[in-house]
């Protein structure tokens, strides 16, 4: 009898979790745990420096039907001892607003390193920043490709990192391979198609491209980290914060 309490308040536990998220969406660990997640705008290692509102847990959730093309992406990378790691995935809409209104603040140098090359309050021109985004939709996924043996290095807010496209040894710390620029990167080395990448990081973005387009997804030619799943019904946005799985 206490086994099957047990099972019953467990199951009821898990279907509690995922009532609150918006409809039809699953947190990616549920999908699949082997796919590594460094969900940046739950910390300080993103272009505003500190947590964006709706992040209350660092988990990457999904509309169920992107998850498991998602899954099916690291299906294909586990046979070449590689790994998705994602970086952000559902986006309420107040991270959204967050954003904007830190393009719109003052500029104080703090996160430079995002957008070396560029003023702050160019952001939205460029086409960096948006006041809606497929996150919100739960399609959308910015992620990258790391060996699957492999663990992300601690990110220290005191330091002093070099600017996002400059050489790897110099940005913050990520276990990634390298893909010309991190993550974030408001530069046009970023561009999935840049020509001023290496031979070797050129690569490794086709490898990400490659895999993530036969699945269903379709890139930001401004961001290489940048993929949209288009299958499956028309996108509803949400601002459903994210709370612990």
């Amino acid at each position: 009898m206490r086994c099957w309490l047990i099972a019953l308040l467990l199951t009821a536990g898990a279907a509690q979790a995922q009532s609150r998220l918006p409809p039809d969406f699953v947190y990616l660990r549920d999908v699949d745990p082997s796919i590594a997640q460094d969900m940046r705008y739950a910390g300080a290692n993103n272009f505003t420096g500190r947590p964006l509102p709706g992040y209350g847990a660092a988990e990457c959730a999904l509309r169920r039907d992107a998850a498991l093309a998602l899954k099916r992406v690291q299906d294909a990378l586990k046979t070449n001892g590689l790994s998705l790691k994602v970086y952000d995935c559902y986006r309420p809409q107040r991270a959204v607003n967050a954003m904007a209104k830190w393009a719109g603040g003052r500029e104080d140098g703090s996160t430079k390193r995002f957008y070396p090359a560029l003023e702050k309050r160019t952001l939205f021109a460029e086409g960096w920043i948006a006041m809606r985004s497929r996150h919100s939709a739960g399609t959308a996924i910015d992620l990258t490709v790391a060996p699957a043996s492999s663990s992300a290095p601690a990110f220290d807010p005191r330091a002093r990192y070099g600017n996002c496209d400059g050489p790897i040894r110099d940005r913050a710390p990520d276990n990634s391979i390298d893909m010309g620029t991190g993550f974030d990167c408001f530069s046009a080395r970023s561009y999935t198609h840049s020509a001023t990448i290496s031979g070797a990081e050129r690569a490794n973005r086709d490898r990400l491209l490659a895999a993530m387009t036969k699945h269903g997804f379709h890139n930001y030619f401004r961001e290489w980290w940048h993929f949209e799943y288009r299958g499956g019904p028309e996108p509803v946005t949400y601002d459903v914060p994210i709370g612990p799985r």
